[in-house]
């Protein structure tokens, strides 16, 4: 690290989402979201758990600043709540000036101890009023209107003081997880055992392209209306991890990039934002069900995010093969052809460690689409951590090996590949509530007591703590020696 020269305006920090850390889910003249609902359907969430509570952020969001402070974060990734802004999130409805304050509150106060505030429009909570009136994202001509309206006044608002946005977060997860797997709300399946309605053949793909419609739409209002006066920078955030052959056969080779097509190229849409059209193997793959932008929306689709936000987790092995479009019609293993595991394993069954796939991807991104990257996301669930003690989960070894070696991977990038990598949000700054996995898997750098809503700072948040220090300390004494 002594040979490392980051820049100074290099944004070290960790991310969050409303629903996940805020509850007072009535609090306020807040409107009920898709999550509010889906989450208290019995078997939706794996502990029974909700979001009514979560971590208590809403009226502890000064503890958790503090928080922030003590880990010399100097940037925070938070996202806003669409129905505290509109409770009925329509562009005719009200706006609610209580929900306006409430943020507006938070972001002086991070401004004030000096944490640059890293804005998400939207994180899965869709105002329910929006679904029931017209079927939210299936409905193209509807909720473009009303996310841009939404987005417009956040801008104005909020955007003498915010100059980082992201308009989206993983319309992949938005539109599979949402609309074909119906694992997240709003629960849409062709499952008829999950959901009574919904078609995972085609709604998944209806959903993704309207979701990034959307977010060129607010792109355009801020780049027309806002960005001159107000200085800032706007993109989107897109979920992919890396995908390796299984072995060198080459049918496994060829399915390994066809993965990496399915899950960046086309269902976050990265394709169409940074190059303009969709993989050709997706072309191929869904035929006419893969819905096709007009001359106008590509003209606007294209070239809309600024940069490159990149929510990434792990690495799979691929193998040629299988039935689930969602996956590129490959299958996913970490386990080797000798038997081995790619990497330790986490709580969550789709998580291993691996950061040769972490620097591998990020090479990859920017070779490919030619923008700076925000890591957005980056983070790792410990295996029962929810059932050991306190005084175990705070000794975090197994998310301190993570950081530790994705840390490595990513200065590599930047200082021996030349990666433009502007900064780096660890997922997560709590332990929360996570989404289905309700309250057992916890992604945290601090351990939250959910019964007394006590915070707790585990080793892996002190680690990242002291990598960030370090670096910073590196970095000013270059700039030293180089102005000297």
């Amino acid at each position: 690290m002594s040979n490392t020269k980051l820049p100074g305006d290099f944004m070290w920090g960790f991310a969050t989402a409303s629903f996940q850390i805020e509850g007072s889910t009535s609090a306020d003249g807040r409107g009920p979201s898709i999550w509010d609902d889906f989450s208290r359907i019995p078997g939706k969430t794996l502990d029974g758990g909700n979001g009514d509570v979560a971590t208590d952020s809403y009226r502890r969001y000064k503890e958790d600043i503090a928080l922030l402070k003590s880990y010399g974060v100097q940037s925070y990734r938070f996202s806003i709540a669409w129905s505290r802004i509109i409770p009925l999130g329509g562009r005719n409805d009200p706006v609610n000036e209580k929900g306006i304050k409430w943020y507006s509150d938070l972001i002086d106060a991070l401004l004030a101890e000096g944490i640059v505030p890293f804005v998400t429009l939207y994180h899965w909570d869709l105002p329910q009023a929006l679904h029931d009136r017209y079927g939210g994202w299936l409905n193209k001509e509807e909720i473009v209107q009303d996310y841009a309206n939404y987005a417009r006044i956040c801008f104005q608002a909020f955007g003498d003081r915010v100059k980082h946005w992201l308009t989206m977060n993983e319309p992949w997860c938005i539109a599979i997880l949402g609309y074909g797997r119906g694992y997240f709300a709003p629960g849409r399946s062709s499952d008829r055992k999950r959901s009574p309605e919904g078609d995972s053949t085609t709604e998944p793909w209806i959903v993704g392209h309207n979701v990034i419609l959307a977010h060129a739409h607010a792109c355009k209002v801020y780049r027309e209306s806002f960005k001159v006066t107000q200085g800032g920078q706007i993109g989107i955030t897109l979920n992919g991890d890396w995908s390796m052959p299984y072995d060198d056969d080459p049918a496994n080779i060829e399915a390994a990039q066809h993965a990496l097509d399915v899950a960046i190229g086309e269902l976050d849409f990265r394709d169409p934002i940074y190059l303009g059209h969709y993989p050709e193997h997706m072309r191929r793959m869904l035929g006419s069900r893969l819905p096709e932008f007009t001359a106008e929306e590509i003209a606007l689709v294209k070239g809309s995010s600024e940069f490159y936000g990149m929510n990434t987790y792990t690495t799979n092995l691929i193998i040629a093969g299988g039935d689930d479009e969602f996956q590129g019609l490959t299958r996913y293993t970490f386990t080797r052809p000798d038997g081995s595991q790619l990497g330790t394993q986490a709580h969550c069954s789709w998580l291993q460690t691996y950061p040769e796939g972490f620097r591998a991807l990020m090479n990859y991104l920017y070779k490919k689409y030619k923008k700076p990257i925000y890591v957005t996301e980056n983070g790792f669930a410990v295996k029962d951590e929810s059932y050991m003690s306190r005084e175990q989960a705070l000794a975090d070894h197994d998310r301190v090996e993570y950081f530790q070696g994705n840390m490595e991977a990513m200065l590599a990038a930047i200082v021996k590949d030349g990666v433009d990598v502007k900064g780096y949000f660890g997922w997560s700054l709590l332990d929360n509530f996570e989404w289905a996995d309700g309250y057992e898997t916890r992604f945290g750098v601090t351990y939250v007591d959910y019964e007394t809503q006590k915070r707790y700072p585990k080793d892996s948040g002190k680690f990242l703590a002291k990598v960030r220090l370090i670096l910073t300390l590196c970095w000013q004494s270059s700039n030293t020696m180089a102005v000297v």
